[in-house]
């Protein structure tokens, strides 16, 4: 018989501008005497300042008391509060929406903007921003796009309704495409097919195919239309690794424009190059609506700036030359 996780309780503090607050749960074992000593012990924040927030009463148990100095210690038991975020440069591009009901958000995410809260991106994300603009809390994705890629994401209203949407992404039921600005090559064969092995390192910024291993991604290539030195590619992914696409369109030589990783990584600037952001858009989503069994199709309605108006997303500086970025 198996065993079932007990369940988080649900927070006792509600969303702060979108943002869950932090939840920590006591280890079964331990010999701490009260809370606030395993806190200082286990929280990267200083001890002062876990101090202050339990003076101000921040820091709360599973039914919304706050903890004091004093507090004991209780194995498995529970706490919450929110954290102190650092400033962040505000992404100056809107999220459209193309679809909302009782169950689905789809969005239209712009490029620069992450999904969902990680590092040193927090309030400025998708889901804290459709959380406070419409009003849904629960509101929680179905899958990620990389903050640099701009296009659909799905996110689903209700918590209990997220597995299923999440289960169609995992079992390769959504049909997606991507579109893709990058170098014309005529020596390149399209289309083309795209089969290796990528795996990426926690805290590596750049993605590595593995010579000779056991492919798990694939992807289709082809060119839509080339102009000059420029094309437009429809790539579509039949697996879903990080960074994929981008590292399948550089092994053909054919980086994508705006790229800071590949062929090589850029040198790190902050804040983010608003002007020339990475030239790949997730443009489809198709699927079959696990709720309703409808069959859906959404399209995003962004444009490609290196396309519509290269001189304006290179600043002047001329067509790239095929295999570069300048």
């Amino acid at each position: 018989m198996t065993r079932r996780r007990p369940r988080t309780p649900a927070p006792p503090l509600p969303q702060r501008d979108g943002i869950d607050p932090v939840h920590v749960k006591m280890p079964a074992e331990g010999d701490w005497r009260t809370v606030r000593d395993h806190l200082t012990e286990r929280l990267s924040a200083h001890a002062e300042t876990i101090d202050a927030m339990i003076e101000a009463g921040r820091i709360v148990t599973a039914d919304g008391t706050p903890i004091g100095p004093e507090t004991p210690y209780t194995p498995g038991g529970h706490v919450w509060f929110h954290r102190d975020l650092p400033a962040e440069p505000p992404v100056p591009f809107p999220i459209e929406i193309v679809h909302r009901d009782d169950h689905l958000v789809i969005a239209d995410k712009p490029h620069f903007l992450a999904t969902t809260p990680r590092g040193s991106h927090i309030r400025e994300t998708a889901l804290a921003r459709l959380r406070r603009d419409l009003g849904l809390p629960g509101l929680g994705p179905a899958h990620r796009l990389d903050r640099l890629t701009a296009g659909l994401v799905l996110f689903v209203v209700r918590p209990e309704d997220r597995g299923r949407y999440q289960t169609l992404f995992r079992d390769r039921l959504v049909r997606k495409e991507y579109e893709a600005i990058a170098p014309y090559d005529p020596a390149v064969e399209l289309p083309v097919t795209v089969r290796s092995r990528i795996e990426k390192e926690r805290g590596v910024l750049a993605a590595q195919e593995i010579p000779g291993g056991e492919p798990n991604a694939e992807s289709d290539i082809r060119l839509v239309e080339a102009r000059g030195p420029l094309g437009r590619y429809r790539l579509t992914p039949h697996t879903g690794r990080t960074h994929q696409l981008r590292v399948h369109m550089n092994r053909l030589g054919l980086p994508i424009l705006g790229d800071p990783i590949y062929p090589e990584i850029a040198p790190l600037t902050a804040p983010d190059d608003f002007r020339r952001p990475l030239q790949l858009l997730a443009r489809t989503l198709e699927f079959r609506d696990p709720v309703s069994g409808r069959e859906l199709r959404f399209t995003s309605g962004r444009e490609l700036a290196a396309w519509t108006s290269y001189e304006d997303w290179a600043g002047g500086a001329g067509p790239a030359a095929p295999g570069t970025d300048q």
